[in-house]
């Protein structure tokens, strides 16, 4: 079916693009309400059911664990079912599940096993609905918009998850923390109504799914490690995903103990961060087009290590405070501008029918590489204490950027070609930069200046 409604690359504003304003609309609602979750979770399991330190990294892992052990079979399922069918179930799932916690601490019947299982459960439907969520968008639009899509989503998904904390604080205030996740529940409801009113019709799945889950999984991955380019930003992601890992999870710790910020600051700390990532993803096509992606995505990995800098020489003060608000603006506009030219250029090599399981190959890695950090920087900072371990994190961060620096792709200077085929064809031989044609530039590459990423 053609497409109705779809911009020219030149032309018609993206915010024009109806079924792209729906999809928008549906996924910010989410990301906001997973950003009051994640504020009123924590408060509910200490405050009201004395929570442990354990019980409390417990609750947190499991909720990680579930993109770490499914994503695979997410992104399998996502390519050989209908995507937009499979978020909606993974909206209505998420919302059935949390639904229950404010009903139970109602009745008086809630208790720390049930957040566990609540975490567990909402995980698995995320995971589900994100593979589907983020293979979708290339079926939205013309692949010659994939660069301006990712810029606006990755721009309003780093408002969206501002928005969303300080909305979970005041609902956490104002209701308490139990009720303050009917805020979630309602957004997973917008999500699925928005996604269900997308009416551009999904490309046809190319295998019967009389296929063994298992051989599309394997199939999947075949297919990114045999294509160069998908390989090293896989690598690229994952790699970021094990630094930034073991930062974060010493990082609030250090600010507010060690450096003695106080919790007014440390949130105007974080708010200059999610206004960094939104300008990172929204110069991020710009930036592309004048310095090209390639050279772009190397000084944006090599600026990151820098920016860690005013972190491990601090020291406690009002003067200190700002120029850690600053490195971390520029830090997050840095990961916003590479996150958001990356995955553009993965979801246009891309060919349609592995969209979601080349996705779920990344994701799969980075989230793997989450539990591995958190564990890390435990040792680290209990052995050699948090800013020796805060170091050692920041020297991570020159992994992705070497990985980078070794291969062809530091050179890409134009957004490539899209592939020949929109179905997959068997599992590429392992792909050569010097074997890929440089793509002429048009004006369809061009970047819309008047609107508005992605963060690795």
């Amino acid at each position: 079916m053609p497409r109705a409604e779809t911009p020219s690359a030149s032309g018609t504003s993206l915010w024009r693009h109806g079924d792209f304003r729906r999809y928008l609309t549906g996924q910010a609602a989410s990301v906001a309400g997973s950003s009051i979750t994640q504020m009123a979770l924590p408060v509910l399991a200490v405050l009201h059911l004395d929570a442990t330190t354990a019980q409390v990294a417990w609750l947190s892992f499991l909720g990680q664990l579930p993109p770490a052990l499914l994503a695979l079979h997410a992104g399998a399922l996502a390519d050989r079912h209908s995507k937009r069918r499979q978020m909606i179930t993974g909206d209505l799932v998420s919302a059935t599940v949390l639904a229950t916690v404010p009903v139970s601490a109602a009745l008086g019947t809630l208790t720390l096993t049930q957040l566990m299982i609540v975490a567990v459960v909402q995980g698995a439907a995320s995971v589900l609905h994100d593979a589907a969520a983020i293979s979708l968008l290339p079926s939205l639009v013309e692949r010659s918009l994939i660069q301006r899509s990712n810029s606006r989503v990755g721009a309003l998904f780093a408002v969206a998850a501002t928005a969303g904390s300080h909305l979970g604080a005041a609902l956490t205030a104002l209701l308490g923390p139990a009720r303050a996740l009917l805020g979630d529940v309602a957004s997973y409801l917008i999500s699925a109504v928005c996604t269900a009113r997308i009416q551009t019709a999904e490309p046809a799945r190319a295998h019967p799914e009389t296929r063994r889950l298992r051989g599309e999984i394997a199939e999947g991955l075949r297919y990114v490690r045999g294509d160069d380019r998908l390989w090293t930003l896989t690598l690229v992601n994952a790699t970021t995903s094990l630094a930034l890992g073991l930062l974060n999870t010493l990082w609030a710790l250090y600010l507010l103990r060690s450096l003695a910020m106080s919790a007014t600051a440390f949130g105007v700390v974080l708010g200059l961060g999610a206004l960094g990532a939104a300008a990172g993803a929204l110069t991020a096509p710009a930036l592309a087009s004048r310095f090209g992606p390639g050279p772009m995505m190397l000084a944006a990995l090599a600026i990151t290590p820098l920016t860690q800098l005013p972190l491990l020489l601090a020291s406690p003060g009002l003067d200190w405070q700002i120029t850690i608000g600053a490195a971390l603006f520029l830090q997050l506009a840095c990961a916003g501008a590479a996150g958001t030219t990356q995955r553009s250029i993965r979801q246009i090599i891309t060919t349609t029918g592995m969209q979601a399981r080349m996705q779920a190959v990344s994701t799969w890695l980075t989230s793997g590489a989450r539990p591995v950090a958190a564990v890390l920087a435990g040792g680290l900072g209990t052995w050699i204490g948090v800013r020796p371990a805060l170091t050692a994190g920041t020297l991570l961060l020159l992994v992705p950027l070497v990985v980078l620096a070794r291969s062809p792709i530091r050179a890409l200077r134009q957004m490539p070609d899209p592939p020949a085929s929109a179905l997959p064809s068997p599992p590429p031989a392992r792909t050569s930069f010097s074997d890929v044609p440089a793509p002429a530039r048009t004006d369809n590459a061009r970047p819309d200046r008047s609107l508005g990423g992605d963060a690795l």
